[in-house]
């Protein structure tokens, strides 16, 4: 597989202090007037919330890859102990911390890390004109203005490719700015307990009527054959 690296050189001072964004969430409200004698209470999501929904998000300027991997283990495999840090310093320990230090993670990192956790990494060249027979949830990497970027790509339909982006969150890329940065590859996470029902597979829709004119079909088990899934795992 060809060695793919990105995100950004990291230092000595990030693996250390790292580099944290506020996490601002919204709280229930209150509605007291509504019919006299009652209290209604709402819930309230905040833009930011629906932005990074089913998303782990990234909290340091190199570890998209890390973030990436941990959105599809959680959403994915259910495996809800995961967290973008445990997944980052389970990468550190089977990657060379000399390339990581000079070129950022790879995708033999993950599919090293992947490996230990009992899971199997796959890595398939896709042709743009059968991107939509992408069916599972998969990392891929973009290059955006010559910075190289993991985004979880969750989706292809028509003109237009469903994207969970660990440091900009839940976004729709249209397919010829997608094709644009990306590099051909995609990586799947392969292995027992896959959730045919991940949230990753239904992301929401623009909230415009033209745009709710997607509708994904249920996974088969031929469609997870196809990449890399064994009849064991879909018992």
């Amino acid at each position: 597989m060809e060695l793919i690296r990105s995100c950004a050189v990291v230092s000595v001072a990030l693996l250390c202090s790292g580099a944290w964004f506020f996490d601002a969430q919204a709280a229930g409200v209150r509605l007291g007037t509504v019919v006299p004698g009652t209290m209604v209470t709402k819930n309230v999501e905040s833009i930011r919330e629906r932005r990074f929904a089913n998303l782990i998000e990234q909290q340091t300027d190199f570890s998209c890859a890390a973030a990436s991997l941990a959105t599809i283990l959680r959403y994915a495999y259910q495996h809800d102990e995961i967290t973008e840090a445990s997944v980052l310093e389970g990468m550190l320990e089977v990657a060379d911390p000399e390339l990581v230090r000079v070129q950022g993670f790879s995708l033999l990192d993950i599919k090293n890390y992947v490996e230990g956790l009992g899971f199997r990494g796959r890595g398939y060249e896709v042709a743009e004109d059968t991107l939509e027979s992408v069916s599972i949830p998969v990392i891929v990497l973009l290059d955006l203005d010559g910075y190289k970027h993991f985004v979880v790509m969750k989706r292809a339909s028509g003109d237009r490719v469903y994207v969970g982006d660990p440091a900009l969150g839940n976004r729709v890329m249209r397919r010829d700015e997608f094709l644009e940065a990306w590099n051909g590859v995609i990586f799947a996470v392969v292995g027992e307990g896959f959730d045919r029902d991940t949230v990753l597979l239904s992301p929401r829709q623009p909230l415009t009527a033209h745009r709710m004119q997607d509708v994904f079909a249920p996974l088969t088990n031929q469609n997870l054959l196809d990449f890399g899934f064994r009849h064991a795992d879909l018992l």
